[in-house]
């Protein structure tokens, strides 16, 4: 029973030196043990002051339940990880060749190089080196297809500790030592053990504690004034009134809404490498997203070849396939896939033929041979300037093929071979279902979109107009991408941005928040502050709500539990007064049956009040995407209103059950 386990911890969480953690609890934990003293040893008032004192221990200890709770969540989710990640041993290639010795997996460092086939549990996180073979990433992501993992590619090269090889053999290099894979780090992260409290907690407890010292002075100087006015203050009525005053109800729940938000994120199967990133993404107004895998499924493929100027459609496809064979992004094996099609194979190239590998700074790649000849492939305007360099001019009809491509929404690959332009490959990408309403709903909530692309502007037009994004960059460099983002937060905004590749690392590591896919390179995944096991871009949207909804529910009940506090103020107030003002009568409007009774209901409803509130700690405040300005006043209105009135009628509930009971005078 997770109930029954939560409540040993909290149980445990009640020594002392576990509670300095969380003052306010720290100090109801003090009038517990001060009102037990009161009760056992000073007091003749009978059961009375032996129940106030069982209800605030009562009190703290649902304040610990509720943490223990969300790790008990935690903790679970954490098990089920760890299943995935058997212990198992692995065949860690020693030399050149394939000669491999058989070690435990947890023996493996970064660097090593390992070999898994068919029916093998990849033993770490890794990189594929050679071979190709079909991978059960279930076990990790919930999707039941396998993958296809391949090298030379950011997405397909990349493997997960824990996933299973389902047919041939993969030939790996281990990223990471023990310890530190994304399994690991999510695992611990659910269990809570690497969790700190964010900048939003921290603060919001310095608050608490404020409240705490104003609320413990006020109550110190009701001895004196009752002594002034000749009455006696019982020290039970005193300690039940500070109890009640202080914000015990957000103080108790507090760490619960933060854990349960990461773990929120979590099951998305996004590893928030800190609590701070998730509040972060909740604070997010501008995000900042990749065309390409992101926006669109981001394979595209080959369609048509369209040569331009005296060129006709075969010498064209004779140079795109030359320059596309050594070419091992799906992009380029789809232009040779097309190529066959239309009847055209691959030849071998001479000794001395120089492949140049597409990069993000040229927007294009190629190759040269030892006679001289130098293909290139890639963006129109990158190309194009090439062509000139090399004192060539630009065919007439090339920007209406590119124009033409572009309007389609696909991208045009431009194909030069020396001086000349040869044509225009059409490749084409498929935008992905329903972003027109995601991106419709971050409107509402105030965020706007960017997509960003390294197409022409005509491209990214069409594609923008499609999905209803806010603005886009095209023909984007990663230093454009981090020229935006320094000035968005410049003019204070905070930006998050995903991305998988390695150029996207320093935009990554400089957004506010930035997701990164697990399916990507290592350096962007070291740079981001989010990883998502998924590889799904548009996760980042999922993040964003989750993170909204951890501000508002933090919001939501701490605007209850300081409202709630005025009606405990009716309860308690002029059952301390009353007796030696009796003029003071007026305050009791709620008509409490006696000044004990009040003490007990009011003490009473102070613990029930937690429970009641720990599922929505745990599922968070339902979040529905509004404006900042529209969200508070809902706020303030649902939570404020309903922190005042709802004590008002629990303690006149609980004030006639005590009277009915008759444990109170």
């Amino acid at each position: 029973m997770p109930y029954l386990g939560a409540l040993k911890v909290a149980i445990v969480k009640l020594n002392p030196l576990y509670l300095w953690r969380n003052p306010v609890l720290l100090t109801v934990e003090g009038g517990a043990l001060w009102a037990t003293y009161e009760a056992l040893f000073t007091s003749a008032g009978g059961s009375f002051p032996l129940l106030v004192a069982a209800l605030l221990w009562i009190t703290v200890l649902l304040g610990t339940w509720a943490e223990s709770l969300a790790e008990a969540q935690g903790k679970a989710r954490a098990e089920s990880l760890r299943r995935t990640r058997q212990e198992t041993t692995a065949k860690k290639l020693v030399g050149d060749h394939r000669d491999y010795e058989t070690v435990p997996a947890s023996s493996l460092r970064k660097g090593d190089r390992v070999l898994v086939e068919a029916g093998d549990i990849i033993p770490a996180d890794g990189t594929v080196l050679e071979g190709i073979a079909t991978v059960d990433e279930s076990a990790i992501t919930g999707e039941s297809a396998p993958v296809l993992k391949e090298p030379g590619t950011d997405v397909a090269s990349s493997v997960t500790a824990g996933t299973q090889v389902v047919s041939d053999w993969l030939i790996l290099q281990v990223d990471v030592n023990p310890g530190d894979s994304y399994l690991d780090k999510m695992i611990r992260l659910v269990e809570g053990a690497t969790r700190k409290p964010t900048p939003n907690e921290q603060a919001l407890q310095v608050l608490l504690l404020a409240l705490t010292l104003i609320f413990a002075m006020v109550v110190l100087t009701l001895w004196p004034l009752a002594r002034y006015l000749g009455a006696q203050l019982d020290p039970i009525y005193g300690i039940a009134l500070y109890v009640c005053l202080i914000p015990t109800t957000i103080a108790a729940l507090l760490s619960a809404v933060g854990i349960a938000g990461m773990n929120r994120v979590a099951r998305y199967n996004v590893l928030a490498l800190s609590g701070r990133a998730v509040e972060a993404a909740g604070d997010v107004d501008v995000l900042l997203l990749d065309k390409t895998g992101t926006i669109t499924y981001g394979h595209r493929m080959a369609a048509q070849f369209i040569p331009v100027g005296n060129h006709g459609e075969m010498e064209l496809i004779a140079a795109a396939l030359r320059t596309s064979v050594p070419d091992e992004t799906p992009e380029g094996r789809s232009i040779v896939a097309l190529a066959r099609e239309k009847g055209v194979l691959p030849g071998d190239e001479a000794p001395g033929t120089t492949f140049i590998p597409f990069a993000a700074e040229t927007r294009m790649s190629g190759l040269d041979t030892p006679d001289g000849l130098r293909l290139r492939k890639g963006a129109a305007d990158a190309v194009a300037a090439w062509v000139r360099e090399q004192g060539g001019t630009i065919p007439p009809d090339l920007d209406a093929a590119v124009e033409r491509v572009s309007r389609a929404g696909g991208t045009p690959l431009v194909v030069a071979q020396g001086e000349d332009i040869l044509g225009v490959i059409y490749l084409k990408d498929t935008v992905k279902e329903g972003l027109k309403e995601r991106f419709a709903e971050l409107r509402k909530m105030g965020v706007k979109t960017v997509m960003c692309t390294g197409d022409n502007r005509l491209t990214a037009a069409t594609i923008a107009k499609e999905v209803g994004v806010d603005e886009y960059l095209a023909e984007v460099t990663p230093e454009a991408k981090m020229d935006r983002i320094r000035q968005e937060q410049e003019a204070g905004h905070l930006v998050a941005m995903t991305g998988d590749g390695t150029n996207d690392a320093p935009a990554l590591a400089l957004a506010d928040v930035g997701l990164a896919m697990q399916s990507g390179t290592q350096p962007a995944k070291e740079a981001a502050n989010m990883v998502d096991l998924d590889s799904d871009p548009t996760k980042l949207l999922d993040v964003i709500a989750i993170g909204k909804q951890l501000l508002i529910t933090r919001g939501a009940l701490t605007t209850f539990s300081i409202a709630n506090d005025v009606a405990k103020y009716f309860a308690i107030l002029p059952a301390l007064l009353v007796p030696a003002i009796p003029a003071l009568e007026g305050l009791n409007i709620m008509h409490l049956h006696s000044p004990q009774s009040a003490i007990l209901s009011a003490v009473l409803f102070n613990a029930l009040i937690i429970p009641a509130l720990i599922p929505m700690a745990l599922r968070g405040v339902r979040y529905r995407p509004s404006s900042s300005q529209a969200l508070l006043l809902r706020n303030i209105a649902l939570y404020g209103g309903g922190g005042i009135l709802l004590p008002f009628a629990g303690i006149k509930l609980l004030d006639i059950l005590v009277a009915a009971l008759g444990v109170a005078a």
